[in-house]
């Protein structure tokens, strides 16, 4: 019973060290033609968003809603993939007998 406990904390900590590393990554991604860029951490908490003046007109409220849509898509896609990385370099988690 010992043994799990010991597993369960060190899967515990190594998520926390994930976490930790992953709110030091960033990503930015633009959309139309960089009229809309968007930065997001790790975490995937948008940490910066950059909207041109143009698209704040009444006229562009659908365009603008798209971009912003597809810019936060395309931001979480990019969070994705660098979290699989710096799983895969972390050597992901451990293998915990009971949990699949």
């Amino acid at each position: 019973m010992f043994n799990k406990l010991k597993q369960f904390k060190d899967l515990r900590d190594t998520a926390k060290q994930m976490q930790s590393m992953l709110a030091e990554e960033s990503v930015t991604v633009d959309e139309l033609s960089n009229k809309i860029v968007l930065t997001m951490n790790g975490n995937m908490e948008v940490t910066g968003l950059a909207i041109d003046d143009e698209l704040l007109s009444p006229t562009n409220k659908e365009k603008l809603q798209k971009g912003l849509k597809d810019a936060y898509n395309k931001a979480v896609k990019k969070v994705q993939q660098v979290m699989a990385t710096k799983m895969k370099e972390m050597g992901g988690f451990p293998n915990i007998p009971g949990l699949s």
